[in-house]
């Protein structure tokens, strides 16, 4: 009997220790308009639509993910975002996560010395695999972007609560800048902060790095790199996108004809 409760302490705390290493990923922003997580206030023009795909490997916890995302321009200002993570790896069960669907309402514009604002809100359906899911979320974050000559900054604050109460609630920190080095080319820099579902401090401090092609006149391909500074967790990581943007309209010139 002793023998069979030593197991299940030692099952129970292998579970929780691949729980608690697990990095939830949540509603991404869909380039151009962010950074790698850090959310711009830029949005897509109306009726205008976004398709991205993703691809994430992690070292330390090692894991492969794969994320499908979607935007869709409902005017000028306002946005619906969709986002589809698949895990799968040697430290995880191959598992969609949690779908999560958003939207962002740009409603100050950018001055000439102030910044632009936006609020987002999201929730996470508990469709994902028990490994990976905190059984839906509900998310409320609030977004800061500025333009000073070639650098574009942001800053993101946004507070998660989980469907279960067996997690809690996440705060996370985000600061992203865009360095545009040509007209089609984009230096990336991003610190995340983030207290997690699974811990009462600050339990994550990441720094990304990268770049941004701007590949055609709709297609833009992501490259980057990520680490941990505080604990490591994950070690690195590597990440790869290719977004493809609806093309805005062209304006039609009309020409005026003078009679003689």
């Amino acid at each position: 009997m002793k023998k069979v409760f030593v197991l299940s302490l030692i099952f129970i705390f292998s579970l929780s220790a691949t729980l608690y290493a697990f990095d939830v990923k949540g509603i991404q922003p869909v380039d151009p308009n962010g950074v790698f997580s850090t959310f711009s206030t830029e949005s897509l023009q109306k009726n205008k639509f976004a398709l991205s795909v993703g691809a994430e490997l992690s070292n330390d916890p090692d894991y492969y993910r794969s994320t499908f995302k979607f935007a869709y321009g409902l005017t000028d200002s306002l946005e619906i975002d969709m986002t589809l993570p698949y895990v799968f790896g040697s430290d995880y069960r191959d598992n969609f996560e949690d779908v999560s669907i958003g939207y962002k309402h740009r409603f100050f514009g950018e001055g000439k010395y102030g910044p632009s604002l936006a609020y987002l809100l999201a929730f996470s359906m508990p469709s994902g695999g028990k490994d990976v899911s905190t059984d839906g979320r509900f998310t409320a974050g609030f977004i800061v972007s500025k333009r000073v000559g070639p650098v574009n900054g942001h800053l993101n604050l946004l507070f998660s609560k989980p469907g279960s109460g067996d997690y809690k609630n996440e705060v996370l920190f985000l600061s992203g800048f865009e360095f545009s080095a040509a007209h089609n080319f984009k230096m990336l820099a991003e610190i995340s902060c983030k207290k997690s579902h699974f811990s009462k401090k600050v339990d994550s401090i990441e720094g990304r790095f990268g770049y941004r092609f701007k590949t055609t006149e709709s297609i833009y391909t992501t490259f980057g790199v990520g680490t941990d500074f505080k604990n490591r967790n994950p070690e690195s990581r590597v990440f790869f996108s290719v977004t493809f943007v609806a093309p805005a309209e062209k304006k039609k010139l009309k020409r005026i004809y003078e009679e003689e």
